[in-house]
């Protein structure tokens, strides 16, 4: 009873959050002005190619995840890395962050891995894409620093919270203190069996970290992860066209939009409803973008990622599904059961 009632806050809050922010968002908007906007203003066939730059980008998460993979001594097919990728995009619309720990679970019972090996190198997959998105932040900052400026003044509470963040001393105690704890609990030798398992899987977390490190196709790593990244930024620049009042804006404005919609995506809320409209409506009323056609942008741009993530969520179910019925008819006990977990 307590596991399904915290399942169903899990579920629950973070989808209520999303929902409440986003009223908020549009009930400030004249949702008649948007209702035509959506109608008669919009070129759809950008929006239909930037669906398509979006299944490339999963395409080659999965391809780059395949590298990782290679080293630890497995090579799955593109087929079984697509249907983990898509699967877990569309668990996470359910619930925040569940994707990761089905992506993982799913390849490590159809290849037959260590659940944390695979999910070290999950790990240190989002680990490169926090360095990315961190590097591309910077860049932006100083590039459009006038614009992040506006966009704090706008919202001086995500200010605030920030600089309290950065300069409150505990932030930093609690920082040294776990890290002199992890260090004590893995020099001292104890035969505990809680301590003694700790290590095991911050062994093979470290194992699976440490495949872009051991990896023979570094190059190919990198050029994977500037593909995935200039796509995620190019699903969003080519929805510009589809919005005649936004064709004089610039690729600098749309890195921009896109670097605010990445870092409110870390919020943890069913596919960034509600944050992610937030930041993208706030930083092109900044370029001067009436705020309605702000508010049909974010629903069009988001909404068709949204689909897309949903069309491929029902080709993994049945993929996965048909995965199940050739395993049963091959004599192989249930290798992808964690589909239904």
């Amino acid at each position: 009873m307590k596991k399904l009632l915290g399942n169903i806050l899990k579920f629950s809050i973070p989808l209520l959050f999303g929902i409440a922010l986003f009223w908020y968002l549009y009930s400030h908007l004249d949702i008649r002005q948007i209702g035509v906007i959506l109608q008669s203003e919009i070129n759809y066939f950008w929006i239909a190619v930037s669906m398509v730059i979006g299944l490339m980008s999963h395409m080659f998460r999965a391809l780059r995840w395949r590298l990782q993979l290679q080293t630890l001594g497995t090579d799955p097919s593109v087929r079984v890395l697509a249907n983990a990728v898509f699967g877990m995009y569309a668990m996470n619309l359910l619930i925040p962050r569940v994707g990761e720990v089905w992506r993982c679970t799913y390849l490590a019972r159809r290849e037959k891995m260590s659940f944390t090996q695979v999910l070290g190198s999950m790990i240190s997959e989002r680990l490169c894409d926090t360095l990315t998105l961190g590097f591309l932040t910077v860049i932006t900052f100083f590039l459009q620093m006038k614009v992040f400026r506006d966009f704090l003044r706008k919202f001086p509470t995500i200010e605030e919270t920030l600089w309290n963040l950065l300069t409150t001393p505990w932030l930093y105690i609690i920082v040294i203190c776990a890290s002199g704890l992890l260090i004590w609990l893995f020099l001292k030798k104890t035969e505990n069996k809680w301590v003694l398992k700790m290590k095991a899987v911050v062994k093979n977390l470290w194992y699976g970290f440490r495949t872009i490190l051991r990896m023979k196709k570094v190059s190919k790593f990198l050029l994977y992860t500037v593909a995935i990244w200039f796509c995620y930024f190019f699903e969003l620049y080519i929805c510009f066209f589809a919005f005649d009042a936004m064709h004089h804006l610039g690729a600098l404005a749309a890195m921009t939009l896109f670097v605010m919609g990445s870092l409110s995506m870390g919020i943890p809320v069913q596919g960034g409803v509600g944050p992610w409209h937030l930041a993208v409506i706030a930083t092109l009323s900044i370029y001067g973008i009436e705020e309605n056609v702000a508010g049909a942008f974010a629903l069009v741009a988001h909404g068709s990622q949204m689909l897309l993530i949903i069309l491929l969520g029902i080709y993994t179910a049945f993929s996965v599904s048909l995965e199940k019925k050739r395993d049963r008819d091959a004599g192989l006990p249930g290798s992808v059961e964690s589909i239904q977990g």
